[in-house]
């Protein structure tokens, strides 16, 4: 039994996906959405894992990731807001349905101005506060 005081993160991964996604899209778009946030911002991970019979396992977030849903207007606002909180971010826009390799979803995305992004999923993560902001008026995913 564990009797350290539960940890407390200052930081936080929110992941918004647009509400009309069907479900392997959501699951789809949310691990490409994290899958970026580790090697830019290697605190977020944690240690590598090891079972009882000390098989190794890859490390993984040190924290959860918040999972948050709203309509394309909420996803508008809050890739603005993490703008222009200059926040850590990754996108995905309903383009990248359509391709099938990183190179051509690079290129998807660099085609679009930012303002008329079709964005179908957002991840950030920053300081509570501030990525709590990014996702106001989203809620938690069901």
């Amino acid at each position: 039994m564990n009797d350290a005081p539960p940890i407390r993160f200052d930081t936080k991964i929110a992941v918004l996906l647009r509400e009309d996604l069907e479900t392997w899209q959501r699951l789809n778009v949310t691990a490409f959405l994290v899958s970026g946030l580790g090697p830019e911002i290697p605190e977020v991970i944690g240690e590598p894992y090891e079972d009882a019979d000390q098989v190794p396992y890859l490390p993984m977030f040190r924290q959860p990731v918040l999972v948050f849903e709203g309509g394309k207007e909420t996803l508008r606002s809050a890739h603005t807001r993490a703008l222009s909180r200059s926040l850590p971010r990754s996108v995905f826009t309903s383009d990248l349905f359509g391709t099938g390799n990183d190179r051509d979803n690079r290129a998807a995305v660099r085609a679009v101005p930012t303002g008329e992004l079709d964005l179908v999923g957002l991840a950030v993560y920053g300081p509570r506060n501030a990525v709590d902001k990014v996702v106001k008026g989203a809620r938690l995913h069901p």
